[in-house]
């Protein structure tokens, strides 16, 4: 029983998955808040651009 819990343990074959899902969710956070940003800013010069050609 302490062999197997001992191979459990030090079995790190699934910690890759975890962590491309955590740098995933990170970069998606990442990348939602960016594009909220830019794009609320850039709604306002268009709106500023278009607002001065009329």
């Amino acid at each position: 029983m302490t062999d197997f819990s001992l191979r459990l343990w030090s079995d790190d074959e699934g910690q890759d998955i975890a962590e491309y899902a955590v740098m995933l969710a990170v970069i998606l956070v990442l990348v939602v808040g960016t594009i909220r940003l830019v794009g609320s800013n850039a709604n306002n010069v268009f709106s500023s651009a278009a607002s001065s050609i009329q």
